[in-house]
């Protein structure tokens, strides 16, 4: 199952890439968009993965019913999912300019970021939180077990969703009038404080969901939404190199994305067994921790191989520039055993300790992983580009 879901999600990646290699000319029109770009990609994947394997850990434990009233599993998911995806769109906005006027890039204003933000981080997660609650109800009505597919599932979507989503905003930042662009900026502001507001006047751990995946996940999120940042800041030094070589820019979200699916699965098979007391919260990893690493490198170097042969396969069917067969295959092999070494070291070393201190895995994992695993995996990407000299 989940060789079949990284399989589905690599093919969804490589058409983000298309796309992301086709829109090349936004990414220079409005200078530092690119930054924005990996934050952007990752948070969708950081708050509806962590819903996703929240439910999957519910599906386990036998608590999730197919419902939405108040008070159940799915309910308190979908309204911290809507939560989250408004409010931290915001703060990824405000982060991306600080971010750029703290580094002296040059780049676009604060009401424009913070638009395309918000606007492309919303519109995508209505698509996301649909296909949530559709695996969902499809993993509970066949009994699958949703954690091998919901992480590489969702990952794989949101890499096709946000990216047209990001530059339909950006399209709109460049073509409407500016008036309208500052009445919707201060439309979002309100939205936002109007539902921070909501959600922090009452609190109580012991009786509403909905609160204590707010509470618990937003920091961590906001630490993600900063490491993405940077890793966007890396893409934004080798910006020129990538439009010159559109090859890379198919493979990049591909590289990336099944890199989160991995993580994905790995944090979600790691929070399931820690809850079900299948492992213990050991200081090193045991057997079944070891057993799960090397299924991780199993799928990883059959993956590696697809994404590199079709990015490079796709590129030249499009006219578009290669560094050659052999040195893509080359930068995703490589590129990829760090990261997933890195991957199973950090997926390992977030579960243990958040489940040691009595707090859910499944909000701090997810999120922490899949952002370390961008940001390291960015600068492996990078670093073997360079080295190839490309």
């Amino acid at each position: 199952m989940g060789f079949s879901a990284l399989i589905i999600s690599a093919l969804a990646a490589l058409i983000a890439g298309v796309t992301l290699s086709g829109l090349s000319d936004f990414l220079e029109a409005l200078p530092g968009l690119i930054v924005l770009i990996p934050a952007a990609m990752a948070m969708r994947g950081n708050i509806f993965g962590a819903m996703g394997s929240r439910l999957g850990t519910a599906m386990h434990l036998g608590t999730f019913e197919m419902s939405f009233k108040k008070g159940t599993v799915l309910r308190s998911n979908t309204e911290a999912a809507i939560a989250l995806t408004l409010i931290l769109s915001f703060v990824m906005g405000v982060l991306a300019w600080l971010v750029t006027l703290l580094f002296g890039i040059s780049a676009i204003g604060l009401v424009e970021y913070v638009f395309i933000s918000v606007l492309g981080g919303v519109l995508a997660g209505i698509f996301l939180l649909a296909l949530n609650i559709i695996i969902a109800y499809q993993g509970h009505l066949r009994e699958w077990d949703v954690d091998n597919i919901t992480a590489p599932l969702i990952g794989a979507a949101g890499d096709i969703i946000t990216l047209p989503m990001l530059f339909l905003s950006a399209w709109i930042v460049l073509n409407a009038p500016e008036t309208l662009i500052d009445l919707l900026f201060a439309a979002f502001t309100a939205a936002t404080l109007l539902l921070i507001y909501h959600y922090t006047k009452v609190y109580n751990k012991d009786r509403d969901e909905t609160h204590r995946i707010l509470y618990e996940s937003s920091p961590v999120l906001i630490i993600c939404i900063l490491m993405n940042i940077f890793a966007g800041l890396i893409l934004e030094t080798e910006l020129e190199s990538l439009i010159s070589s559109k090859a890379l820019l198919i493979l990049l979200p591909a590289f990336l994305n099944e890199a989160n699916g991995l993580g994905g699965i790995l944090t979600s098979r790691l929070s399931s067994a820690l809850h079900l007391g299948l492992m213990k919260a050991d200081r090193a990893p045991r057997k079944r921790a070891q057993e799960n690493f090397f299924v991780i490198y199993l799928f990883y170097a059959g993956i590696s191989l697809l994404i590199a042969v079709l990015a490079h396969t796709i590129s030249e069917l499009l006219g578009m520039g290669s560094p050659g067969l052999m040195m893509m295959i080359a930068i995703s092999l490589v590129a990829g055993f760090l990261t997933v070494t890195a991957l199973n070291f950090i997926a390992y070393y977030v579960a243990i300790p958040t489940y040691r201190h009595g707090l859910n895995p499944d909000d701090h994992s997810i999120p922490l992983t899949a952002s370390g695993v961008d940001l390291i995996g960015t600068m492996f990407f990078v670093l073997m580009v360079l080295l190839l000299g490309i």
